[in-house]
This record gives C-alpha cells, sequence and structure tokens, in this order.
C-alpha cells in the first residue's frame, strides 16, 4: 500500500515527530509513505505533466530521511494554507487555465473547484490512503475527499485545541507550556519597572489557550475569545491587583481573538481560502485603553509564533506518536473517514465528519468568570485533563 501524508495550516510542535512515526510504521508494515508538500496546495499545484514540479510538491519518505526530524518543532513537509475546492483565479496555477477562453477566465471572479484535479493527481501518485494532520480547515476538505470516495484517515492537530471531537489536538500542551514559561519570563521586567503587562496569545475563535495559560501561571487577568471585555471594568480590576501586589505591577492575557465590548474582532489582511483573515493587535489595543484610564505605563507583548516554535513537549511527542500508530492502525485495516481522537483519556477514533458538526469552546460558566475576567476552575471531578 502507497500512503500519502500530509500537514496543513499553522505548524505545531509535534508533526513532525507524527510523520516520522507514520513512516516507521508503514515501512515495518511492509509499506510505503509519500510526504505531499506545503499542505492541500502540494497535491492541488502538481502538474503531473511536467515532471520537473515533482520534486517540489511530493518526496518519498524513507526511515533516513525523517530519523531526525522528531528532534525539531514545525513541520519538514512545509504547509499552506489551500483548500483545493475553492480556489480564487488569481491562485489558479497556469497550466490548470483555459487557453481556449482567457478573457472569460479573467472576468469571472468566483472561487472554482479543483477536487476533480487533486482526485486524478493522488491516482497518478498510486496513493491508496491519505493521512492529513490539520485542525478543522484541513481537515474538513479531508472529509470531502472521503465523500468523495477517496480513503482518508486524519488526525488533527492545532495549538488552539479546538477540533470538535476530541479532547486534545497535537500541539495544544507545548503551546500552553511555552506561554507559560514566557510569562512568568516576563514578570522580571513587568515587576522591575512597576507596570501593567498585557500579553497577546493566539487563540481566535476558542479562548482556552489564554485560559489555560493564565491559570498555571497564576496570572491576574484572562480575557478570552469567548467573553467580550469592558477596558474601564478591566482597568478597574487590574489597578486592584497592582495594588495589591507586593512588587507594584500586574499581568493579563489576552487572546487574539478577544474583544472589547460593541467591538468587532481586530482582523486585518485578505481572507485565506477558508475565509479566515490573520488575527492580531488586541494586545496593544487592550494595553493603550488601560494606559489612557489608568496613567500607568504598560508593556504589551505579542507572543505570537513564539509560541509554536521550538521543540515538541514529552506530551505532544507521546500523543503525535500514539496518534499515528491507531491512524495506520485504521489505513491497514480498510478504514475510511476516520479521525483519531482522545476521548475520555482514552485513545479512540470518530467519523471525520464530526469536525464539522459542531464548535468546541471553553465551557465560560464553568471555567471563568465573567465578571472578573479570570479563570474560574472548581469542580475537576469528570473534567478531561486539559480543561474546556
Amino acid at each position: 500500500m502507497r500512503i500519502g501524508i500530509l500537514t496543513g495550516g499553522g505548524d505545531v510542535p509535534g508533526l513532525n515527530p507524527t510523520i516520522k512515526a507514520v513512516v516507521n510504521r508503514a515501512i515495518d508494515e511492509g509499506h510505503e509513505v509519500i510526504g505531499l508538500r506545503r499542505g492541500w496546495g502540494g497535491i492541488f499545484e502538481l502538474n503531473p505533466d511536467d515532471p520537473d514540479t515533482f520534486h517540489k510538491h511530493f518526496i518519498k519518505l524513507d526511515r533516513m530521511l525523517v530519523r531526525t526530524i522528531d528532534r525539531t518543532g514545525g513541520t519538514f513537509l512545509h504547509t499552506s494554507r489551500t483548500k483545493p475546492s475553492k480556489v480564487k483565479p488569481d491562485k489558479v496555477p497556469e497550466f490548470l487555465r483555459d487557453p481556449e477562453h482567457p478573457e472569460a477566465e479573467e472576468s469571472d471572479t468566483r472561487p472554482r473547484d479543483f477536487t476533480p484535479h487533486v482526485l486524478k493527481n493522488l491516482e497518478f501518485l498510486k496513493i491508496d490512503t491519505l493521512i492529513p494532520i490539520g485542525g478543522d480547515d484541513t481537515l474538513s476538505y479531508g472529509e470531502r475527499l472521503h465523500s468523495e470516495g477517496f480513503p482518508v484517515v486524519a488526525i488533527p492537530k492545532t495549538m488552539d485545541n479546538d477540533v470538535y471531537g476530541t479532547d486534545y489536538c497535537i500541539g495544544f500542551s507545548t503551546a500552553v507550556t511555552r506561554s507559560v514559561q514566557f510569562i512568568n519570563q516576563l514578570r522580571t521586567s513587568t515587576g522591575s519597572h512597576e507596570r501593567i503587562a498585557v500579553i497577546e496569545l493566539f487563540g481566535r475563535n476558542s479562548g482556552e489557550t489564554s485560559l489555560i495559560s493564565s491559570y498555571l501561571a497564576g496570572v491576574d487577568r484572562a480575557l478570552i475569545s469567548e467573553v467580550p471585555f469592558d477596558p474601564e471594568q478591566l482597568a478597574e480590576l487590574v489597578m486592584k491587583d497592582k495594588s495589591q501586589n507586593p512588587s507594584n505591577y500586574a499581568m493579563v492575557t489576552v487572546s487574539e481573538g478577544a474583544h472589547i465590548v460593541g467591538d468587532k474582532v481586530v482582523e486585518f489582511g485578505e481572507a485565506d481560502a477558508y475565509g479566515h483573515r490573520k488575527l492580531g493587535g488586541i494586545g496593544e489595543i487592550t494595553g493603550d485603553a488601560l494606559k489612557k484610564i489608568t496613567g500607568q505605563n504598560i508593556i504589551s507583548q505579542r507572543l505570537g509564533y513564539l509560541m509554536r516554535s521550538g521543540v515538541p513537549d514529552a506530551l505532544d511527542l507521546m500523543v503525535g506518536t500514539n496518534y499515528a500508530n491507531l491512524a495506520m492502525n485504521l489505513a491497514i485495516s480498510g478504514s475510511s473517514g476516520r479521525m483519531v481522537a482522545l476521548r475520555d483519556g482514552t485513545y479512540t477514533h470518530v467519523p471525520m465528519s464530526t469536525v464539522t458538526s459542531g464548535v468546541k469552546r471553553v465551557d465560560v460558566d464553568e471555567l471563568y468568570d465573567k465578571k472578573q475576567y479570570r479563570p474560574k476552575v472548581r469542580h475537576i471531578l469528570g473534567k478531561p485533563m486539559f480543561l474546556y
């Protein structure tokens, strides 16, 4: 059997160990693995009539090639946010354009669906089963291929831990670990200068990264995507925190998807193929508001990609490797349309359609104090290891 593997969306620590485990298991079982470069972009941009493009878009993986990749973060197969079922005209490769009617193509601004082309390329590469590793956007297109009859087994990853249907996604533990470390390191300058620190963390729709990081780092206040906040109320709380701290400083975390009451989420740039514009800037906006209200000096720090950089921690090594082995079990048995998952602390698998059947967000009533803007963890019994 020939297995294809790709990584899509944002990079996270734990992707490379997962790729390595798939390759080693496949070779042990007498199969081969083809790595598809740059997520769905690689299989979409591959021109089967042009051999010069082959090395750009796929690579045969073996033990020696993946021997050391688990020691680094990110994905050595690279990644993209391409969605072949929704390609803007200016993103269509030249070889896929219609030479007979170029004017018609230029005047038509509607996104085009190149799924038939993707299926032909998968057949051309003689891939029997595809293993995409990604978040809900990446996996939703994998589910589309499954619905077209192509065998797909999915592995969930996202730093936000917000893929519906699984308690855990590859990359979340390392992102939280890294965030806690940086937050605590920022106490040095914040306390030395007796300031208020506002630390912006990744998290578009789910505030779990901000919630858990602030919970573990003992941050004074945490703003999350699910709950709009009032700067005046926040300022009053933070000034109280600062005055009660013997070192006369305060710390605030904020999800990049958080927003002020009555305002919209801060977005910029062009929307990607999945309809997402870039986020970022709410931390500075919050810091400026606090400075204006309180007159205090502010340290505004956006952790951004530092959260998802570097080597994976032990938990992401463990989960990535185990997800890979479970995915291989499913592929070898001929299963399709399944996503490996952790549910109630147990490895399992669920239909890929689960990913788009709901949303995974912070349980605000159970875990967050909306008036105090901070974690409120009281009931642990029956909760998953990482609260949500």
